[in-house]
């Protein structure tokens, strides 16, 4: 004879309430710390600062008006230049940059592990240091007297002094070769982490099948470098296109905009000429540009990478 089941007593919902915050309410409370910071610090500037791209904004009265100050964004000449500017300065440091982290990191790799850890540590250290000084370091090498370290190399071979960051010419090179020559160490260390997870066997497989050192390289090396390739180049063009220290410090966009970047433009605009609504248009306009960026290099460069 069969019996029917008997049916599951409900659970009163304030029972399961309570059974929930017991076994998760300490996860929640420590989620909401970081939760509340990014809505406080984060989500809420950046909301308040789209509606003010869309003000004539004062702090006693702000007036709406509409897409006026995306309108003076598009006949503003002084925006259009900051904008080639930043693009110049990131075409000419980002690959660049790229490169020499890659082949510092490929020769370190090659080296004893002791040897590994003092190269590491040495060209990490500019990233430690913050960019005011480094700025202030380069401003006296780039001093246009004799004095100055890049003049007195220059001197060695009979060349004039050049003055570096007063020349239009001039000034924004110095910038792109400031950045050259410094700031690896992030990368350098990214690099050698993911050189150190390469499987040996690949290797080992590859000199069994007499493969040279180039295929090594251009068959197993590369590749498998890729997705820390992906990630410096997206880093990178976001760094350079914020750039913005560098410029305050040594040039504060001069010589005749020259080195006015789409960042510094922002600065000046809301606090030296107090126009707060305009900044916050030129803001949203440098995000939509990085974004659209970044896509595209997430689309083009990693189609062919396998996480």
């Amino acid at each position: 004879m069969q019996t029917a089941l008997a049916p599951k007593p409900s659970v009163p919902r304030t029972s399961r309430v309570a059974r929930f915050w017991r076994d998760y309410g300490w996860a929640y409370l420590f989620i909401l710390a970081p939760v509340l910071l990014f809505l406080i610090f984060t989500l809420y500037p950046v909301l308040t600062a789209l509606v003010m791209s869309f003000q004539k904004y004062n702090i006693m009265n702000s007036t709406w008006i509409g897409l006026d100050n995306y309108e003076r964004l598009v006949k503003d000449e002084t925006f259009w230049k900051s904008i080639k500017n930043t693009l110049i300065f990131t075409v000419g440091t980002v690959p660049v940059n790229i490169l020499i982290t890659f082949v510092l990191s490929y020769f370190i790799f090659q080296m004893k592990s002791k040897w590994q850890t003092f190269f590491k540590a040495t060209l990490y250290l500019p990233a430690v240091a913050s960019g005011v000084t480094i700025s202030i370091v380069w401003l006296a090498i780039f001093d246009p007297t004799d004095s100055g370290l890049l003049n007195r190399f220059l001197g060695l071979f009979g060349l004039d002094p050049v003055i570096w960051l007063g020349q239009s010419g001039t000034a924004l090179f110095s910038l792109i070769l400031m950045n050259w020559l410094g700031s690896h160490g992030a990368g350098i260390i990214l690099y050698l982490a993911a050189m150190g997870g390469i499987p040996k066997s690949l290797y080992e497989a590859a000199d069994i099948d007499h493969a040279s050192g180039w295929t090594q390289f251009s068959k197993i090396t590369w590749p498998l470098l890729k997705p820390t390739t992906l990630y410096l180049l997206v880093t990178g063009v976001i760094t350079s296109f914020q750039v913005f220290i560098s410029v305050y410090l040594m040039t504060q966009g001069g010589p005749n905009f020259a080195t006015t970047t789409i960042a510094y433009l922002i600065y000046e605009t809301a606090f030296k000429f107090y126009e707060f609504g305009l900044a916050s248009a030129q803001s949203f306009v440098l995000a939509i540009i990085i974004i659209v960026i970044s896509v595209i290099q997430f689309k083009y460069f990693s189609s062919d990478i396998e996480y």
